[in-house]
């Protein structure tokens, strides 16, 4: 019998050999692609054609703050019949946060790429109906880049949002955005 792991080696293996640009990673028993933005439409329709990654579970990203490329975006993929899964990381510089859509490889991603483009400021080129999903139009920020302050902003839209200081503002969760250690960053390990 096949265990999961080899199954979602085997399948890491094959899309390397067809795209030999594609590093993997294996961690844990978890493998993860890195793909380069002018390759990934291809990567996706051969990992799910090819591959049997019939889901794509989530869509999201990470902001790198101080370093470039400043995001990524990631792909949870699964096999649905197996349960094998598989990430694919898409490194995307800050000065120009694009990736193509995955819509019309999977209608799953219509939601969630929206939400990346809403609170990172990620655009989703070919998306169908690439428009905002949790603010509202016009809402000038991206509330969920490392360089939004945890307690807002000012906004001139009284009404429609928090005009002063979030609850939040000075608690004891509250990190410092940018590249630093652990004692630096965080306040609770300061005492």
């Amino acid at each position: 019998m096949t265990t999961l792991f080899e199954l979602q080696k085997a399948a890491a293996e094959k899309i390397r050999a067809r795209y030999p640009q594609v590093s993997s990673k294996e961690f844990r028993g978890d493998f993860t692609l890195t793909v380069q933005p002018d390759d990934l439409l291809d990567v996706m329709r051969y990992a799910k054609e090819a591959c049997g990654f019939d889901m794509l579970v989530c869509v999201s990203s990470v902001d790198h703050l101080g370093q470039e490329p400043r995001f990524e975006t990631n792909y949870t993929l699964t096999q649905a019949e197996t349960g094998a899964n598989m990430l694919v990381r898409v490194p995307v510089p800050e000065s120009n946060p694009s990736v193509p859509s995955v819509v019309d490889i999977w209608r799953s991603a219509n939601w969630l790429e929206r939400e990346q483009y809403d609170l990172m400021g990620i655009e989703f080129v070919g998306h169908p109906d690439l428009r905002r999903i949790m603010m509202w139009e016009g809402y000038p920020w991206n509330p969920l880049r490392k360089d939004f302050p945890i307690n807002g902003k000012v906004t001139e839209q009284a009404g429609l949002a928090f005009t002063e200081v979030a609850p939040t503002a000075g608690g004891p969760f509250i990190t410092k955005p940018g590249v630093m250690t652990a004692s630096e960053r965080e306040p609770r390990a300061q005492g």
